[in-house]
């Protein structure tokens, strides 16, 4: 008997079309209901019509807006899943139980509930706990993945968010500055009535008004009684709040802040030096910083999902969602 050959890419093409053929088959044998329920089989593996009422509840649920979403939306979210799940694995990244875990811990902080209370609010509406693993788990794998292989394009230098700073920046954003200050407090017993409080600020304030440089007025301020002179910290204006930062922008470089009444007594900051900041590391530059990455991210991500769909075998049973007209033909998925 004469053999047939057949190249690598022809094989492929046909065991492929064979799988396909087969798992159709298969789901056809099965007769009845349970074939019914087969939305879609991506390489092999089914969607069922459960599957997509469970998913439904579980968005619809979570959604501000809790809007049930189409069928459609539903079905190409668990196709994109089992995708990113797949390939995710074959580059060795997994989601293990105790990274689910952790993630319904977290949803549960985050609405204020015990873990036990989520799942019966979960419940109550028709969400299992799996239905709610299953999504955590291509959303925990799927960024690491996206990450890891394209680090290098998902870099942000500074000339790539300058634009955007150039854009959003206002007169008093314009420059970022680390103060080097040292605290200085008049102490007040503990218990002591308002009018001691009020007493030790108006010291404070006579030491303020002939204050005259850290260098020459701390040693003098160290000799004054029950007052004491802490070590200098350095603030960046980056991570001070708004009030705070337009305080010491008006205060000149050797002289002390307005006296505040704290629960150890009355406090001041002597600003030692002024300068600009060694590293732009503002709010607004963070957040530049962040929406540049999630724009990037986003592009490779979805570049990536589009990859991997048009290599994919999906097919549509006759019974199940297929759209209007024939199933997309099998393709062979790319070998690796």
């Amino acid at each position: 008997m004469a053999a047939t050959l057949c190249y690598p890419s022809q094989f492929l093409r046909g065991c492929r079309r064979w799988a396909a053929a087969a798992v159709l088959c298969l789901a056809a044998a099965t007769g009845g209901a349970r074939a019914q329920n087969v939305a879609a089989f991506v390489n092999g593996e089914p969607i069922t019509q459960l599957d997509i009422d469970a998913r439904s509840k579980l968005i619809e649920l979570s959604s501000q807006t809790h809007k049930a979403p189409s069928r459609q939306e539903v079905l190409d979210e668990l196709i994109n899943e089992k995708l990113e799940i797949r390939e995710a694995k074959h580059w060795g990244i997994e989601a293990t139980s105790d990274d689910l875990d952790q993630a319904f811990t977290s949803m549960a902080q985050r609405l204020h509930m015990t873990t036990d209370q989520l799942t019966q609010t979960l419940t109550k509406n028709g969400v299992t706990p799996q239905t709610f693993r299953a999504r955590q788990r291509a959303q925990i794998v799927w960024p690491s993945l996206v990450r890891g292989r394209y680090s290098s394009s998902l870099e942000i230098n500074d000339k790539d968010i300058l634009p955007e700073l150039l854009n959003k920046k206002t007169e008093e954003d314009k420059s970022n500055y680390d103060y080097t200050l040292r605290p200085v407090l008049f102490m007040v017993p503990p218990g002591s009535q308002r009018q001691a409080f009020e007493d030790r600020k108006r010291e404070a304030e006579g030491l303020r008004s002939r204050f005259q440089g850290c260098d020459q007025s701390l040693s003098f301020a160290r000799g004054l009684p029950s007052v004491v002179v802490r070590d200098q910290i350095v603030r960046s204006s980056a991570d001070i709040p708004p009030e705070q930062r337009k305080e010491l922008d008006s205060v000149p470089v050797g002289q002390l802040t307005a006296p505040e009444i704290t629960k150890l007594g009355v406090e001041m900051y002597a600003i030692c030096t002024k300068d600009a900041a060694k590293t732009d590391n503002s709010p607004e530059k963070r957040q530049a910083r962040e929406a540049l990455f999630s724009q990037k991210f986003e592009q490779l991500s979805k570049k990536y999902l589009q990859q991997l769909r048009h290599e994919a075998l999906i097919e549509y049973p006759p019974q199940g969602s297929a759209p209007q007209g024939n199933p997309p033909p099998a393709r062979p998925q790319a070998r690796r």
